[in-house]
């Protein structure tokens, strides 16, 4: 499953990534992958988490190889949109908008029908 996060400098793209890495058990820690682009970690049962940051990649209009990415384990994407035509319809659209000092508003959509039930499954957990 591919998530894309949307957000302001500093709404949180980075933390939030680095407390549902911590949550699926990745031991590494995560920080932003500006300049590198992408990271890769494992989580707890081997999944693989990958982290990218297509910040600097925005005007780049070639195939960039990251089909394995999303289609082989776990992929959270900041700054999606400079990428929009490589992400997979079928994914999670989370935007964080900074509310407060200490808090964010989050929202959450399912672009397709394997991240429906996936977004569903959050919503019940947490209505």
């Amino acid at each position: 499953m591919t998530i894309t996060l949307d957000g302001d400098l500093g709404a949180g793209k980075t933390a939030w990534t680095r407390f549902f890495g911590q949550a699926l058990g990745v031991k590494r820690t995560i920080n932003s992958p500006t300049f590198t682009i992408m990271k890769s970690y494992k989580t707890a049962d081997g999944t693989p988490l990958y982290h990218m940051d297509a910040y600097r990649l925005e005007g780049a209009h070639q195939d960039l190889g990251f089909e394995e990415c999303f289609t082989d384990g776990l992929c959270v994407v900041e700054w999606a949109e400079y990428i929009e035509e490589q992400i997979p319809s079928d994914h999670i659209a989370m935007s964080l908008a900074e509310t407060g000092e200490t808090s964010r508003d989050v929202q959450i959509e399912a672009t397709g029908e394997e991240s429906r039930k996936i977004v569903d499954e959050i919503m019940k957990e947490y209505a």
